[in-house]
């Protein structure tokens, strides 16, 4: 009676490490991939850098509002595909062509 017991608790245990491993990787691949974009990189380049440190499967979406760039990753959870929920990150970046040094010198000596 025990076994059945410890082998299902050891399952969920390994199936919520999973889970949380896909997590972080939606949030690398979502930074990664607004770095990608806040450097001017084009659109395809960004998609997949972002998609390359996701997790497989996962959906990435790119938009730019204002000056900002916004990258969401969604993915499902590893298993067997029947959970309610999936997993989601967004990271935001300003695009480096609106980004302003405050205070900076020039190689005169004068401040900007």
């Amino acid at each position: 009676m025990v076994l059945p017991v410890l082998v299902l608790v050891v399952t969920a245990l390994v199936w919520g490490l999973l889970v949380v491993l896909a997590q972080i990787q939606c949030v690398d691949a979502a930074r990664a991939g607004a770095r990608a974009a806040a450097r001017q990189d084009p659109e395809g380049a960004v998609t997949r850098v972002a998609r390359d440190a996701a997790p497989r499967g996962a959906e990435v979406t790119v938009t730019r509002r204002g000056d900002h760039v916004h990258v969401v990753v969604v993915a499902d959870p590893p298993g067997m595909g029947v959970l309610p929920f999936r997993l989601r990150e967004e990271a935001v970046a300003e695009a480096e062509d609106m980004v302003r040094t405050v205070g900076t010198r020039t190689p005169g000596g004068a401040r900007t």
